[in-house]
């Protein structure tokens, strides 16, 4: 439902741009924010530095469970000559250990986990500076709108005289 009112959002959006554009009252340009991030360095190395922990945090979560199996996998071997007591203990043991992983897991890979922080604190400085560069063309070209090509928008024609990306990439300083 919320995919269906941000498509119908978008589309008031493009309406209200496309009938302003027509009046003279504004032009519009568009941005692809992928291959623009895909040009900056720093946003590679950022990217690179979050895949490498992500797949860190994701090995020392599947040890564990592996750890966990091969707990259960023994008990399940051993419960016939436990008593109730000692399998109870042993369960204990088990679901303390799944609890313990699955926080971890939430921890790490959470909403609000260490690598959504991670993200913010190496990646969004980078967004700002895109998002500041872009303004400044936009201001510089007297546009009044500019579109991302990239992610869930969809443009079905774009004439490429519109394509802003590389004049956003020269105000970064990334090309001349």
């Amino acid at each position: 439902m919320k995919l269906k009112s941000n498509i119908v959002g978008l589309l008031l959006v493009l309406l209200s741009a496309f009938s302003l554009a027509q009046s003279g009252a504004a032009k519009f340009g568009y941005v692809d924010t992928d291959y623009i991030l895909s040009q900056i360095p720093e946003y590679k190395a950022a990217q690179s530095e979050l895949d490498k922990t992500s797949v860190q945090w994701q090995k020392e979560i599947e040890g564990k469970y592996t750890e966990i199996d091969k707990l259960y996998k023994a008990y399940q071997a051993d419960a016939i000559l436990l008593t109730d007591d000692m399998k109870k203990k042993r369960e204990n043991e088990i679901i303390n250990k799944e609890k313990e992983v699955k926080d971890l897991q939430k921890q790490r890979f959470g909403v609000d986990g260490e690598l959504y922080k991670k993200r913010q604190e190496l990646v969004k400085p980078i967004q700002d500076k895109v998002y500041n560069a872009i303004k400044t063309v936009a201001e510089k070209a007297g546009l009044g709108f500019i579109l991302d090509k990239s992610g869930q928008v969809a443009i079905l024609y774009a004439n490429s005289k519109y394509d802003k990306s590389d004049d956003v990439l020269t105000a970064l300083g990334y090309k001349k």
